[in-house]
């Protein structure tokens, strides 16, 4: 138990936990915009159980480094450039994140005024349990890909497992808390979740350029969002106080 008292240990852990969150950012929005698709009833379940996925898969890999590891050998190469495992991974997952962003910004932006009333009715017992699953394998697959982005981080900055996983159980529980008020506000204001499915673009195009081994700092996108999101919150304030003039004309001009 000695080990417990370095002040090393410590460091590293707070380090590590500080850097999963922020890697787990691009997790949230993705769980947050999916699980908002489902019913109001279903959707704590699904945020617990994709947080759970993520957790899990986080664990898991950081238990057989020696596989992981080995992902960053080539397994072939294509027109001199060397493909290895987690190439292969990455690219599958940010392709997959390209579409599933593009398709959300569609649905979002063009599709929602073309729905009737017909198509907006409650759906079924069963179809509840498909949209359910369904949400839950597609948050299954993109927790891979951030889970090997994440574990491969995490072994260049700590060489203790306990560590490691300590880390992982400390930001999946901060992301837990924060998870539901961040899709409860996405959801709230459309413009932030268009804004954020052009993050999960941005996110899917910087895992694409990896996988060629040309790497984007996620410091840039990171950046580039939180500066969206100032402009946009000024956006929401601005909007707000117009609306609450408007109410305040509107209830003088009634008395």
């Amino acid at each position: 138990m000695e080990f417990l008292l370095d002040p090393h240990l410590w460091i590293a852990f707070a380090m590590l936990t500080a850097l999963e969150i922020v890697l787990g950012i691009d997790n949230i929005i993705f769980i947050s915009i999916l699980v908002n698709r489902l019913p109001a009833e279903q959707r704590d379940s699904a945020r617990r159980l994709g947080l759970g996925f993520a957790m899990l898969t986080r664990v898991m890999l950081l238990l057989s480094l020696s596989w992981v590891m080995g992902l960053t050998a080539d397994l072939f190469t294509v027109f001199g450039q060397g493909i290895s495992g987690r190439d292969i991974v990455l690219l599958a997952g940010g392709l997959f994140l390209l579409y599933k962003a593009s398709h959300e910004i569609f649905v979002e932006v063009e599709a929602r005024e073309e729905h009737s009333p017909d198509e907006t009715a409650a759906p079924s017992a069963s179809a509840k349990k498909g949209m359910f699953w369904g949400v839950i394998g597609q948050i299954a697959i993109i927790d891979i890909v951030f889970s090997l982005d994440s574990v491969i981080t995490a072994v260049g900055m700590v060489d203790r497992i306990g560590v490691m996983i300590a880390a992982v159980l400390a930001s999946v529980g901060v992301m837990l808390v924060a998870a539901k008020p961040i899709g409860e506000f996405v959801e709230k204001h459309p413009s932030v979740k268009v804004l954020a499915l052009a993050f999960l673009v941005m996110v899917g195009m910087a895992l694409t350029a990896e996988a060629f081994d040309m790497h984007v700092p996620k410091g840039y996108i990171y950046a580039a969002m939180a500066f969206s999101l100032a402009v946009e919150s000024l956006n929401i304030r601005s909007r707000s106080k117009r609306l609450a003039l408007k109410a305040a004309a509107k209830e003088a001009n009634a008395s």
